[in-house]
C-alpha cells in the first residue's frame, strides 16, 4: 500500500472514522484511498475554517477526535480561528496537512510556507511524515496525543510523495484510558472548606458540566451552602428542567465582580480561574477578590466527576445549613429577543444540542432555556467567532439523533456562512436561527465599557446595513430552505415546521 492508504488505514483501525475535509492537490492521494475504505465518513466543506468547528463539534458531543484535511499551510492557517476554539474547549482533534513533497521543498512555489511553524501555536503536537514506512507509527502518536485527557490537537504533515509512494506501513492506536483521580489532599481541602461555613463558590467547567457533574454539585452545595457557578465559556453543558440549570459567571466584568464580591473560597473542577474577557480601563482583570484563595479541587487532565461524587460521599448533612442561593436563573426583561427565547424555549424538542453564538444576547437565550426540555448547550469557547454554523455540522453529525439548535449571531455568521452548503448536502437535522439585529451589537456595550467616545458615523461603521444582509435569500443559495420571522406567533410556526421535518433549515429572527 502507498503513505495514504495507510494513513487511511490506520485512521479507520483506530476508530477516526470521520474526516472534515477541504483537500487541494497535495491531498489528491489520500482523497483516493478514502475510496477504499467506505468505514470513514468524508464530510467536504467550502472553508477550512468550517472543516475546523466540525471537528470540535464532533468531539464535543462524542469525547472522541475526528480528523481535518487541510492543504498546506494557507489552508491550515485559514482553519486556525477555530482551532483557537477547538484549543480552549479542550476538544480532541487530528489534523492532516498536505504538504509539497520532500524534494519540492526548495522551490520557492506560490504555496510554500513554513507549515510546522503555522501549525504550533494552535496544536499540542505537530510532526511530519517523510517517508511512507513510519505512516503507521507517527499516526498513531498524533491520535493517542489527541486523546490524552483533557483532549488535545494533534497535527500531521504530510508530503505528496509520501502519500503516493509505497511502502506504506499501517498501525493502531491504544483506546483512551481513563482519567486520573486527582490527588486526595485536594479533596481533603475542599471537603474543610465546605464544612468551614466560609463563603464558597464551587466553579465547574469542562467534563464538571455533564448531568452526572451537576448532580453531585447540586447535593454539595444544599449541604454546605456553597453557590455553583460555571465557566462564563464552556464546551458543553448538560441542562435539564429537573436537574441543576448551572447559573454562568457574567460576561461583563462589572457583574461577575458584584456575583464574586464576598467570596472567600472558589473551587475549581475542571474549570480556570474566573477573569475577565478584556481589560477595561479603570476595571479589575480578576473577577474575584484578591482576598479570595482559589483551590484546585480537580484539574483539566483529572476526573472532576469522581471528585465532585467523593466530595458528595464525604460531605455530611448540616444542621441549618443555609440553601445554596442564585441557582435560578434571574427573570428576563420583557423585549422582542426575550419573547423570542421564551419561544424557543416551549419549542425545544427532547435532548436538542443548542449551539451558542447569540454573542450579545447569549446570556439571555441561556437564562430563558433554564425550564426547557432537556438539552446540551454548546458555546463560543475561544471567542474567536465565526463557530456557530460549522460547529453545528460537527455536533448533528455526532449526534444523528437529536436536533440541533444553531442560535447565530448575524454578523458573526457571515464568517462560516460556507457551512450551510455542507448542512445542505449530507441532510443534517439543524435549525438555524439568525438573531437579525443588523448590527455588531456587543460592540456597543463594549464602547460603553471601553469609556470610548465614538460619533453617530462612528456608530454606523458597526451597523450591518446599506444593504442589510438577506439571509433568506442567501440560506436559499445554499441548499438550506429559509424563512423569515418578525413576530413570536411567526416565529413559533417556524419552529414547527423546523422541527416536523428532517434536514437543515434556517429562520431569520428580526429582533
Amino acid at each position: 500500500m502507498n503513505g495514504a492508504e495507510a494513513l487511511v488505514r490506520t485512521l479507520l483501525d483506530s476508530e477516526v472514522d470521520v474526516v472534515f475535509a477541504n483537500p487541494g492537490t497535495s491531498e489528491m492521494h489520500f482523497v483516493a484511498a478514502l475510496e477504499s475504505a467506505p468505514g470513514i465518513r468524508y464530510v467536504p466543506c467550502l472553508f477550512e475554517g468550517v472543516a475546523s468547528a466540525a471537528a470540535d463539534g464532533y468531539a464535543r458531543m462524542t469525547g472522541r477526535p475526528a480528523a481535518t484535511l487541510l492543504h498546506l499551510g494557507p489552508g491550515l492557517a485559514n482553519a486556525q480561528a477555530n482551532l483557537h476554539n477547538a484549543l480552549k474547549a479542550r476538544s480532541p482533534i487530528v489534523n492532516i496537512v498536505g504538504e509539497h513533497a520532500t524534494f519540492h521543498r526548495e522551490a520557492e512555489s506560490p504555496l510554500s510556507s513554513d507549515v510546522p511553524a503555522i501549525a504550533q501555536p494552535f496544536s499540542h503536537w505537530v510532526k511530519p511524515i517523510d517517508e511512507p514506512a513510519s505512516v503507521g507509527t507517527i499516526c498513531v502518536e498524533a491520535i493517542e496525543t489527541a486523546r490524552e485527557y483533557p483532549g488535545k490537537i494533534a497535527t500531521l504533515l504530510m508530503p505528496a510523495d509520501t502519500a503516493w509512494s509505497d511502502g506504506g506501513k499501517a498501525g493502531k492506536a491504544k483506546s483512551r484510558g481513563a482519567r486520573v483521580k486527582p490527588e486526595s489532599t485536594a479533596l481533603d481541602e475542599a471537603l474543610r472548606i465546605l464544612r468551614s461555613g466560609r463563603n464558597t463558590v464551587i466553579l465547574l467547567g469542562g467534563s464538571a458540566l455533564s448531568a452526572r457533574a451537576t448532580e453531585s454539585a447540586s447535593r454539595i452545595a444544599s449541604k454546605s451552602g456553597a453557590r455553583i457557578r460555571a465557566e462564563l465559556l464552556n464546551a458543553r453543558i448538560d441542562r435539564s428542567p429537573d436537574g441543576l440549570s448551572v447559573r454562568r459567571l457574567p460576561f461583563h466584568i462589572d457583574n461577575a465582580v458584584a456575583d464574586l464580591r464576598n467570596v472567600e473560597h472558589i473551587l475549581l473542577f475542571d474549570a480556570d480561574p474566573p477573569n475577565a474577557f478584556f481589560a477595561y480601563p479603570g476595571r479589575p482583570s480578576a473577577a474575584y477578590p484578591s482576598t479570595a484563595k482559589l483551590h484546585v479541587v480537580a484539574d483539566h487532565h483529572e476526573d472532576a466527576i469522581y471528585a465532585l461524587n467523593e466530595i458528595d460521599k464525604a460531605l455530611e448533612e448540616r444542621i441549618g445549613a443555609p440553601v445554596a442561593p442564585d441557582l435560578a436563573a434571574p427573570r428576563a426583561q420583557d423585549s422582542s429577543a426575550a419573547i423570542a427565547a421564551a419561544v424557543l424555549a416551549d419549542q425545544l424538542p427532547m435532548n436538542a444540542v443548542v449551539v451558542d453564538e447569540a454573542i450579545s444576547l447569549g446570556e439571555l437565550f441561556y437564562d430563558m432555556l433554564a425550564g426547557a426540555a432537556p438539552h446540551s448547550w454548546l458555546q463560543l469557547t475561544g471567542g474567536a467567532i465565526g463557530i456557530g454554523l460549522p460547529l453545528s455540522v460537527g455536533a448533528a453529525i455526532a449526534a444523528p439523533n437529536r436536533r440541533v439548535v444553531a442560535l447565530q449571531a448575524d454578523g458573526s455568521g457571515m464568517y462560516t456562512v460556507q457551512a450551510l452548503w455542507t448542512q445542505a448536502r449530507e441532510n443534517l437535522d439543524i435549525t438555524t436561527v439568525i438573531l437579525s439585529n443588523r448590527s455588531y451589537a456587543i460592540l456597543f456595550h463594549e464602547m460603553q465599557k471601553m469609556n470610548a467616545e465614538v460619533s453617530q458615523r462612528g456608530k454606523d461603521m458597526l451597523r450591518l446595513e446599506r444593504p442589510e444582509i438577506d439571509w433568506v435569500h442567501i440560506s436559499n443559495g445554499f441548499g438550506v430552505p429559509a424563512v423569515r420571522a418578525d413576530t413570536a406567533d411567526e416565529f413559533r410556526k417556524a419552529l414547527q415546521e423546523s422541527f416536523g421535518r428532517s434536514g437543515p433549515s434556517l429562520i431569520e429572527l428580526v429582533l
